[in-house]
Parts: structure tokens; sequence; C-alpha cells
């Protein structure tokens, strides 16, 4: 992994429809490009509105297959013009009827090179993706790409402590947690958890979140998306938080090493004494 990566963030208003969200999002990752982004990663299910405020099956129509579908094959083909490792979150469709929130990697060469399905699934007002998603079944993977080890862990999946630290034993160096949060509680709950994971686990966390009120209900989409550092501080500033923006910033990869030796989480670590948090 190089000392230095230059990494990107995109967040987006809803466009209206699929084809324009795509259009929208490549034009995002040419901009980041532009500005040496290595790698960028999207919004939750970025091609669509978050429909997950509601219960109707007329959204299982924006699922696809991964990687044989058609958004994985166009982003494999700009990842590949633009020389960028890409994370692109989409409705995947395994075979009819079975669904996952999935995010896809594919380096900067323009290999498929897997995917992440979200393993915590919420069931809460404004929040029905247990009508949508199967609960992830690949455990919590780790992608070695042109610019390192990265891991992916989406949205909900914040607020469990266990896949964070399962990413930084399989040596992720950089974990992108693609969002749809909305103002209320979770708009504190924003700029604590990332930060506190970034911390406990001894990586850089890249946290997007999409911006605006969409038509299927009154979440707020607050924007604010960041990276933020192995000490807990933001790299750069956050985002704003009512329109699209693209976040480019220097990860300087010395410091994990640095951190590591003053901090020596790693070191000690007592799973001989975790026997309990696995029990159901």
């Amino acid at each position: 992994m190089a000392g230095i990566v230059r990494a990107g963030l995109v967040q987006q208003q809803w466009t209206g429809d699929k084809d324009s969200m795509i259009a929208s999002a490549v034009e995002h990752i040419r901009t980041a490009a532009s500005q040496g982004a290595q790698v960028v990663c999207l919004q939750e299910l970025f091609y669509g509105p978050y429909f997950c405020q509601v219960q109707d099956t007329d959204y299982y129509s924006y699922t696809e297959k991964i990687p044989d579908g058609p958004t994985t094959r166009l982003m494999q083909e700009v990842a590949e013009q633009n020389g960028v490792v890409l994370i692109v979150p989409m409705y995947e469709q395994e075979q009819p009827g079975v669904y996952y929130n999935t995010a896809a990697v594919i380096d900067a060469d323009g290999t498929y090179l897997g995917m992440h399905r979200k393993n915590h699934i919420p069931q809460v007002k404004g929040f029905w993706e247990k009508f949508y998603f199967r609960p992830g079944n690949l455990g919590y993977p780790v992608f070695d790409t042109a610019v390192g080890r990265i891991g992916v862990y989406i949205c909900y999946e914040r607020h469990f402590p266990e896949g964070w630290r399962a990413l930084g034993l399989a040596g992720a160096k950089i974990v992108f947690n693609p969002s749809a949060t909305s103002r209320g509680l979770s708009e504190y709950l924003w700029r604590l958890e990332q930060p506190a994971a970034a911390v406990a686990n001894e990586y850089f966390v890249g946290a997007i979140n999409r911006v605006g009120v969409e038509p299927l209900g009154d979440n707020d989409f607050y924007g604010q998306s960041y990276f933020v550092d192995p000490r807990g501080q933001l790299v750069g500033e956050a985002a704003g938080d009512t329109s699209d923006e693209v976040v480019v910033r220097d990860l300087d990869l010395a410091v994990l090493d640095e951190v590591r030796d003053l901090w020596a989480f790693y070191r000690d670590r007592r799973p001989d004494s975790y026997d309990s948090l696995v029990q159901p």
C-alpha cells in the first residue's frame, strides 16, 4: 500500500430517476479522479431513492445482478478509464426473490474483486429494510486493491462494533461506510460512531451519506460525508448537508503504524475472554 492514498467520497441528492442518478455518479467519479483520487466510494443504494421509507414491492425492480448486471459492468469501465478503485453500493438480486443490500468493489484496472452484503438489517419507522433485504451471508471481507486492503461496512452496521473489529483483524487500512441516514438522533451519532470506530480499530474510515428530502418520506438526509483518521480526527472538513459534493482527501497511512505502536490495541486484545459475546 502506498504511503499516502488520495481517497474520494460522493454524496448525492435523488435526481428523480435511475439513469440520471447513475450519470451524475459517473461525473462525480470523474471529478474525483481529476483531483487525483485513487479510490472513490458512492453512497448506499446509490442509483435509487432510499425506497426503504416505504414497503412496496415495486422497488424490487431496482435490483440487479452483481457482477453481471449493467451497472457493475459500467462501473468496471469507469474504474478502468479513470484508474480508480470503486466501491459501488447497489440493490443486488442473487436470484429471483432473494435480494441484498450490497457494495461491489472494483479495482483500478476494472477488475471486479468481490462484494460486501450488509449483515445488519434495520426494521424501524422510515427504515423498513427487512422488507427488501436478506441479511448478508459473506461475513466481513477485506479486498486487496491497487491502494491496498480496504473494507466496507454499510450504514446501520456502524452501530455494531464486532464487524468494525473483524475488518481490522483482516488487515483493512481504510474502511468505507456508505449510508443513508437522516436528521434526528443519528445526526449526533454520525460525528461520534465512525471516529470512535477509527480509534478503536486503528484505521481510516470514510463515512458517506446522501442529501435531501425524497418524495417517498420525510427523512431529511444530511450529507456531511467525511474521512476520519485513527486518532479520531477529521481529515479536512466534512461535506455540507444540503447538496451534492465530492470529498477528496489525502490519507497518510504512515499514521497507522504510529498509532498502533502507541496504543497497541491489537496486542492487548483478550479473545480468550470473549466467548460470551458470540452466544445467541
